[in-house]
């Protein structure tokens, strides 16, 4: 298996979920910022982020549990 950083892992998630969760934590954007710059419902933004972290969580070569 080869190793992977954090930033490949981003890389390879789908696009939306790599720009939100991009906005979210790296330009540290609330969701209703995020929701009104991407002209999408709060909620979305929401389920995106769970998405887009669920999907990174099980990437990582080792369990947080």
């Amino acid at each position: 298996m080869s190793e992977e950083t954090l930033a490949d892992l981003i890389a390879n998630l789908p696009e939306e979920e790599r720009i939100v969760l991009s906005l979210y934590y790296v330009k540290s954007m609330s969701t209703v910022d995020i929701a009104a710059t991407l002209k999408v419902p709060e909620r979305a933004i929401h389920s995106v982020l769970s998405a887009g972290k669920a999907r990174l969580r099980a990437s990582l070569p080792f369990d947080f549990t």
